[in-house]
C-alpha cells in the first residue's frame, strides 16, 4: 500500500472524473453480485464470516492511514483524529459486525446513508489516484454503505420509525461530545465549531452557531426519507 503512495496522482479528484466515478460503478457492480450471491449460495456461517471481515477490512484502513500519518511526523491532534463522523464509524464499525446488534443497526444505518451521501458525490480527497488517502477515503465511505446494505438485504435488519429518533438522539451525544473535543483540542471536528474553510453546501447556511440548528431541521425529516426506504414492506394477501 505505502508503493501505491508513490505512485499517487498529486491532483484533488474531481467531480466527474475517471477517479471518482470509477469505484462508485465497481461498488454498485460489487454489491449487488456479493449480495445476491451471499444470500443464494452461502451460508449463516459463511455470512457471517463476509460480514466480520468487512468492517475487519474498514477499520483497519483507518488505523493504517494514522499510522502512517503519525510515521511522516506531520500528525496534529486538532486535525488528524478519526473523529469525524464517518471516520469514527469506521474504526467502531466491527463492533457491528462481530455482534449483529440491532440497537446498533439503528444507529449506524441513518448516520451512514445520511453522512456518507455527500462524501460519495462530492468526494473531499486531497490526493488523487492510488494515494493512500485515495484508498482509505473510497474503501470507507463505500465500505460503510456496503456493510447497511448487506446488514438489511442478506441477515434481513430493517428500521422502525422509533429507530429514527433513536439514531437522531444517538447523533446529538455524538455532537455534544465532539463539540467539548474541538474546545479542548482548538479543533473543528465535523465543523460543529465553524464552517469549512473550501466551499460547500454549508455556505448556503447562517453563521455558527445558528447553521448547527438549521442542519439539525434537515437532519430528522432526511432520517426519515431513509427509513422509508429501508423499512420493511408489508406484502399484500
Amino acid at each position: 500500500m505505502f508503493c501505491l503512495q508513490n505512485l499517487a496522482i498529486s491532483e484533488p479528484v474531481t467531480i466527474g472524473s475517471l477517479p471518482h466515478v470509477a469505484p462508485i460503478l465497481l461498488f454498485i457492480i460489487s454489491a449487488v453480485f456479493g449480495i445476491r450471491y451471499s444470500k443464494r449460495y452461502l451460508n449463516e456461517q459463511q455470512q457471517n464470516r463476509v460480514f466480520n471481515w468487512l468492517g475487519i477490512l474498514i477499520s483497519g484502513s483507518i488505523i493504517v492511514y494514522h499510522f502512517y500519518k503519525i510515521s511522516a511526523g506531520n500528525y496534529n491532534f486538532a486535525t488528524d483524529l478519526p473523529l469525524f463522523l464517518c471516520s469514527f464509524m469506521a474504526l467502531v464499525i466491527p463492533v457491528f459486525t462481530q455482534t449483529k446488534r440491532y440497537w446498533l443497526y439503528e444507529v449506524l444505518l441513518f448516520w451512514v446513508i445520511a453522512g456518507t451521501t455527500q462524501g460519495i458525490i462530492t468526494p473531499d480527497i486531497s490526493e488523487g489516484f492510488l494515494s493512500l488517502d485515495y484508498v482509505r477515503y473510497w474503501i470507507v465511505h463505500l465500505g460503510l454503505v456496503s456493510i447497511m446494505l448487506y446488514a438489511t438485504f442478506v441477515f434481513g435488519m430493517r428500521p422502525t420509525l422509533k429507530s429514527v429518533f433513536k439514531s437522531f438522539l444517538a447523533l446529538q451525544v455524538y455532537a455534544v461530545v465532539i463539540l467539548i473535543l474541538n474546545w479542548m483540542l482548538n479543533a473543528n471536528y465535523s465543523y460543529l465549531s465553524r464552517k469549512p474553510e473550501s466551499a460547500s453546501a454549508m455556505d448556503f447556511l447562517a453563521e455558527w452557531p445558528y447553521y448547527i440548528l438549521q442542519i439539525e431541521l434537515i437532519v430528522l425529516p432526511y432520517f426519515f426519507l431513509i427509513f422509508l426506504l429501508f423499512r420493511e414492506r408489508k406484502t399484500k394477501q
